[in-house]
């Protein structure tokens, strides 16, 4: 799905853009892709020039909240179909996103890119076939692109979040000359589509599902059986947990993963936020 050519918004940009034209700037540099490169742009009286095309100064903008332009207006990244899901600025550049308020990648401590980079470490990327079984906002598979990966084969389910990433500028682009073809981003269900994959026909594998809660069907000792059946023997994967409710449910879920990926034919064990397996 090709990128908007949108300028993006967040509220100190903006601000700073209307501050440097009170001041009588006709230059001001800045960034309007989150941070992933830096512009000069032209300050005329009622509009501002980025990349050859004129925009309104925008009002008083939302915090917490990126800004595209719709036509008309500089509006939230946002949609509700049932649940707001919405892109959220970080302090790294790299936005998250929220899906009725919670709170999607981990941002606290790095930058979703940083934390996706270390993540995929573990699997190795380098000249194989990843299959990554929930897209996102694609950081993972961003990340498989940089390391070097032969193919990444990815799902997303959800049609808003596949709609979050032509907005987004970290947001690796299957149909640009960066991804050189080697991402094949589908919109499915990995829980159905796993099916379609064939027996031992991908490298390495990456799993980072909604919280069991939203998604318990990702969880399944059947869906495991299923990431065994389709990953070669030695190949390793990564399966994201966090650990939710642990200080009120004494829950361990990162263990209660690995026994269940032991049963379907992995060595595991716990690691970063998540857990690290082998196929046997």
């Amino acid at each position: 799905m090709p990128h908007s050519p949108s300028p993006l918004l967040v509220r100190a940009h903006a601000d700073a853009l209307s501050a440097a034209r009170a001041a009588g700037a006709s230059v001001w540099t800045g960034s309007f892709d989150l941070d992933r490169s830096q512009e000069d742009i032209q300050l005329d009286g009622d509009a501002w020039i980025w990349r050859g095309q004129a925009y309104p100064y925008p009002g008083k903008l939302k915090d917490r909240t990126i800004h595209y332009w719709d036509g008309e207006d500089f509006v939230a990244v946002s949609r509700y179909n049932g649940a707001l899901i919405k892109l959220v600025p970080t302090e790294w550049g790299a936005p998250t996103f929220e899906i009725d308020g919670i709170k999607m990648l981990p941002t606290s401590k790095a930058s979703p890119v940083d934390d996706a980079r270390r993540k995929v470490a573990l699997v190795q990327p380098q000249g194989k076939v990843v299959l990554d079984t929930c897209g996102g906002l694609g950081y993972f598979a961003a990340c498989c692109l940089d390391a070097g990966a032969a193919r990444i084969v990815s799902f997303e389910k959800n049609a808003d979040v596949l709609w979050l990433r032509t907005l987004n500028p970290w947001s690796p682009d299957q149909e640009s000359p960066a991804s050189g073809g080697r991402l094949q981003l589908t919109h499915a269900d990995v829980s159905e589509a796993i099916a379609s994959v064939a027996d031992a026909s991908v490298d390495a594998l990456l799993h980072d599902p909604p919280r069991f809660g939203i998604a318990g069907e990702l969880y399944s000792q059947a869906f495991y059986d299923q990431l065994a059946r389709v990953l070669r023997r030695g190949g390793r994967l990564f399966h994201y947990t966090g650990t939710p409710n642990a200080l009120t449910s004494g829950r361990d879920v990162p263990r209660e993963v690995a026994r269940r990926l032991e049963k379907s034919g992995f060595k595991a064990e716990p690691a970063l936020d998540g857990v690290l397996a082998i196929r046997r």
